[in-house]
């Protein structure tokens, strides 16, 4: 059995991956911390757990009982407890923070099991790819990895308000959120640096370099992500369309069959023929990609549950992959039908 600890367990995140690993064959929980909940049951909080387990929240944090350790943080924070705090170093960790995504003076590896799959099963650190980050790639690393982003690609992207984490705030709170849609960190969302890392890795040697707009001292050469983020009506999942324009009329079906050729491996996402909706993807682990051909403009669809996918469910999928089990354990969820 693969020995968990969960930090940050009490929010959106931390209930989630409960949720998973509670019912996952091949895991214990042996903590779940969270200072202010200490001793409550973790139904008290994460009130969808009744009847599933007895489990109570803590205050310890026994690292040398654990084969690993969860973080649930909010962004800034895991950097932060590291320091304060020493992981032996056999326990392996999953963040789900921004904190160590982007390369630098560290060892974790970039948790995207369609492109990082050999590194993630060798790693002992990972950083957990972010929400917006992992559905505007899924729709666009064939295009990227074919050299096809030739020129500034528009995004549009609109997700649920559990994005938002479970502190209520002046746009998360239902009377302002129901019935109602607005755009927020216009170009400036911070998922760009990760999904820029990533297109650069994956293009060939000749192709335009993705530019990262958030750098300092950013200047205009070579392609931008023009990335506009909106919040929706809605509790969960994200739904994204990609716009890449091409120099010249494109083949849809050749187009059609490098999505399908690159994802044919993939354990959770999926091309499909047809349109796609979000309905189909809430509640399950499942990347759900389509594409429409209009002249030189390539329309992609890409989705995700942003609380699974786009985060939890993708750091159990990369959990069985470290520890070398069944990609899919614990992952068998269905979506809601209608």
């Amino acid at each position: 059995m693969i020995k968990v600890g969960i930090l940050g367990a009490a929010g959106y995140t931390g209930g989630e991956l409960i949720r998973l690993l509670i019912h996952h064959p091949d895991v214990e929980i042996v903590f779940a911390n969270s200072e202010s909940n200490a001793g409550n049951r973790f139904s008290d909080v994460h009130e969808g757990l009744i009847g599933d387990t007895d489990l109570c929240f803590t205050s310890d944090m026994p690292f040398d009982k654990v084969d690993v350790v969860f973080f649930c943080f909010g962004h800034g924070k895991s950097e932060a407890f590291l320091k304060e705090h020493e992981i032996p170093a056999n326990v392996k960790i999953i963040d789900l923070a921004q904190d160590f995504r982007i390369k630098g003076n560290h060892d974790y590896v970039y948790g995207l099991p369609e492109t990082h799959r050999d590194a993630i099963k060798a790693c002992q650190h990972l950083a957990n790819p972010g929400c917006f980050a992992t559905c505007v790639q899924l729709g666009l690393l064939p295009l990227a990895k074919a050299g096809l982003l030739t020129a500034d690609i528009s995004v549009n992207a609109i997700t649920g308000s559990t994005g938002a984490g479970q502190k209520p705030t002046s746009t998360t709170h239902f009377s302002w959120r129901n019935d109602n849609m607005s755009v927020y960190k216009l170009f400036t969302h911070q998922h760009l640096h990760e999904i820029c890392q990533t297109l650069n890795e994956l293009r060939p040697e000749g192709t335009p370099h993705v530019v990262d707009t958030l750098d300092e001292g950013y200047e205009a050469e070579g392609i931008t992500v023009d990335f506009i983020p909106y919040r929706g009506d809605f509790a969960r999942g994200i739904f994204c369309t990609e716009v890449v324009k091409l120099p010249k009329a494109a083949d849809k079906d050749a187009i059609v069959k490098l999505f399908k050729d690159f994802y044919a491996d993939a354990a959770f996402t999926h091309y499909c023929d047809s349109a796609i909706d979000l309905k189909q993807v809430v509640g399950t682990n499942k990347g759900l990609v389509h594409v429409d051909v209009f002249g030189r403009n390539i329309v992609v669809t890409s989705m995700i549950d942003n609380l699974l996918k786009g985060a939890v469910g993708q750091a159990v999928q990369n959990m069985n992959l470290m520890f070398g089990i069944d990609e899919k354990a614990g992952l068998n969820l269905k979506a809601i039908a209608f």
